[in-house]
């Protein structure tokens, strides 16, 4: 009895602690003094770094990342870009060649750490390509915090992807993973993959930032620039101060986010304004004949931040900058890196929508990038397609936002080469696989949950994952255990189908007998993925009559969905291949019946879910 009962308090002194402080997050604080030599694309770096590790564990290493080690030839990246060969990302090769192997020796990124010290003690690194291993010189107790300094010099790349000097746009220097930078470290250890080139992660940071760089550059940034009036773009009364170099200093702060980024070139001009009840808006661009479209966007960008804060949740930074600098798209804290010489209103709209979502899908809830891009980028492109809907509503009425991201992943299903959305960024094999994985098949993820649990329900799901999970590290699991409790459905069986395998959905119509006062349609489940089913008829008098088909899975059903009201029918067993419903309409009364005409559900194979009666 006596041991029974010990067991049962140590069980219970167990739980108590598992569920005391489950979750933590570590902080760092950084001030950095850089500068820049313009002319030979090179910079001096200094860094003290405040490190507080709010985990259970005592660290007795750290690890920071040198991204910059990745631009030159026979880098890892290098080396995985010719190995992909011509299924490899299009921006790092050409005709399957790797467009780094190419790269000039006096353009080569580099990131050349003189020391670091801990306390004031010179500590032990080891370069392990883009990831430097540093052991402490005393171990970085649980809520404790320790004072890393660091010098350092740079060579600024060749912009092969993101970084680096003279873009095809013709800036002069994108500043973007290019600082010594601390690697998370949470419940999964640390987050120490290779830069191969996609994503990344980070702890929540404050930053204290200042650059020297000649006078007549412009920078945009991601934070608060602290003395706009001695630089160069932010204020026309401005009296541009320099040193006996001729150059300027730029101070930036921003608190609470996961990096900084920046970009300079002499030709930049800055606008801004500021979005009611929103952030101010930062333009930083060239200013010439393929910019133009740039002067349109401050009306599309105050909806579009109305839009998001409504329904994803309020953005909480003051700023926001758009700075014309990258190979395409990406975003860091408060700014994004764009190509900025679009030919549309509606082309430029549609980056900035995508990459100022991710403030929301990749800062504020910053999920692991490497490890979740379907969560990263997903729930990103599903934000977007949400907000470009209704800033360019299209011109032939779509069943829904999301219809041509359906199609393509219809289309896409059908070339045999898809990938589960589970893998490592880095790790998927072919690049148009991964984009698939993680872009399409994460904003589908949510498509798939407003069809199946509803649209309102989905909407309060996003709602209330902003609200617990903002400015925190929140996982897939977080993000399920919620939508799960709204809806109060069993979600996970989905989950594991859609994001663990590349089985697809494909309902159809088998078989349709008309009686003299009703009618009975056969239903079958060609496909590997059981679902609920939508089930509609059209009448003659041009009514749609909707019945809901639930799939026993779930365990609940849905309630209701925007898309219409419905009887609810009884539900298919998840095993059964067949099922059979019967309307209260005869033929002559009909003139069509169809699955999920809202075409929300991803099935690979519409051409059987709908019939027309004649």
């Amino acid at each position: 009895m006596k041991k029974s009962a010990a067991i049962l308090f140590a069980f219970i002194i167990s739980q108590f602690h598992a569920q005391q402080g489950a979750y933590y997050q570590q902080s760092a604080k950084y001030k950095m003094d850089i500068d820049v030599n313009a002319e030979k694309f090179t910079y001096q770096g200094n860094q003290t770094l405040e490190y507080t590790n709010n985990s259970p564990d005592e660290l007795n290493v750290v690890y920071f990342h040198l991204y910059w080690n990745a631009f030159k030839p026979n880098s890892m990246m290098d080396q995985r870009v010719a190995g992909q060969g011509k299924n490899g990302d299009s921006r790092l090769q050409k005709d399957g060649i790797s467009r780094l192997a190419s790269i000039p020796k006096d353009e080569e990124g580099a990131q050349n750490i003189h020391w670091i010290k801990q306390n004031g003690k010179t500590l032990k690194f080891e370069v392990q390509e883009t990831v430097m291993k540093v052991y402490l010189a005393e171990p970085i107790k649980p809520n404790s915090t320790t004072t890393f300094t660091m010098d350092w010099d740079a060579v600024i790349p060749q912009q092969i992807r993101r970084s680096g000097r003279n873009n095809r746009e013709g800036v002069d220097m994108t500043m973007t993973q290019w600082y010594p930078k601390i690697a998370e470290y949470d419940y999964d250890g640390w987050a120490t993959f290779d830069y191969i080139g996609r994503e990344f992660h980070a702890p929540f940071s404050d930053f204290d930032v200042t650059i020297k760089i000649n006078k007549d550059y412009v920078i945009g940034a991601g934070g608060i620039l602290e003395n706009p009036m001695e630089v160069k773009g932010y204020d026309a009364n401005a009296k541009i101060n320099s040193d006996k170099n001729k150059k300027s200093t730029w101070r930036w702060t921003a608190k609470n986010m996961l990096d900084f980024a920046w970009a300079a070139d002499r030709d930049y001009i800055v606008k801004s304004f500021d979005v009611p009840e929103g952030p101010k808006v930062f333009l930083v661009y060239q200013n010439n004949d393929k910019t133009k479209v740039w002067e349109q966007a401050q009306p599309y960008l105050t909806k579009y931040y109305q839009l998001m804060n409504a329904h994803f949740g309020k953005y909480v930074y003051p700023s926001y900058a758009f700075i014309q600098g990258g190979d395409g798209g990406m975003e860091y804290g408060m700014c994004t890196m764009i190509l900025g010489e679009a030919t549309s209103i509606e082309g430029l709209m549609g980056l900035m929508a995508h990459e100022g979502a991710h403030s929301w899908y990749q800062q504020m809830l910053a999920t692991n990038e490497p490890m979740r891009p379907w969560m990263d980028e997903g729930f990103t492109s599903y934000a977007e397609g949400y907000v470009m809907n209704q800033l360019f509503p299209p011109a032939k009425e779509l069943p829904n936002p999301f219809a041509n991201s359906l199609n393509a992943y219809r289309n896409f299903v059908k070339k045999g080469i898809e990938e589960p959305a589970i893998w490592l960024g880095d790790h998927h094999d072919n690049g148009t696989s991964y984009t698939y994985a993680s872009y399409v098949k994460g904003e589908l993820y949510l498509v798939e949950l407003g069809y199946i649990m509803g649209e309102q329900n989905l909407a309060e799901t996003l709602k209330q994952y902003y609200d617990q999970w903002s400015m925190k590290h929140p996982s897939d699991r977080d993000f399920l255990h919620i939508a799960q409790k709204v809806s109060g459905m069993d979600l996970k069986w989905f989950q594991n189908y859609w994001i663990n395998t590349t089985k697809t959905i494909d309902y159809g119509i088998k078989d349709v007998k008309y009686d003299a006062k009703s009618t009975t349609i056969t239903l079958v489940n060609n496909g590997q993925v059981p679902m609920p089913i939508d089930f509609s008829v059209i009448t003659k008098d041009k009514k749609i009559v909707n019945y809901q088909i639930p799939m026993n899975m779930t365990h609940t059903w849905k309630v209701k969905d925007s898309y219409g009201d419905f009887k609810t029918m009884p539900y298919w067993p998840w095993t059964q291949k067949e099922y059979s419903i019967t309307v209260p309409y005869n033929k002559d009364q009909l003139t069509g019946l169809g699955i999920d005409l809202s075409q929300r559900m991803a099935d690979v194979n519409l051409a059987d879910n709908f019939v027309e009666v004649k």
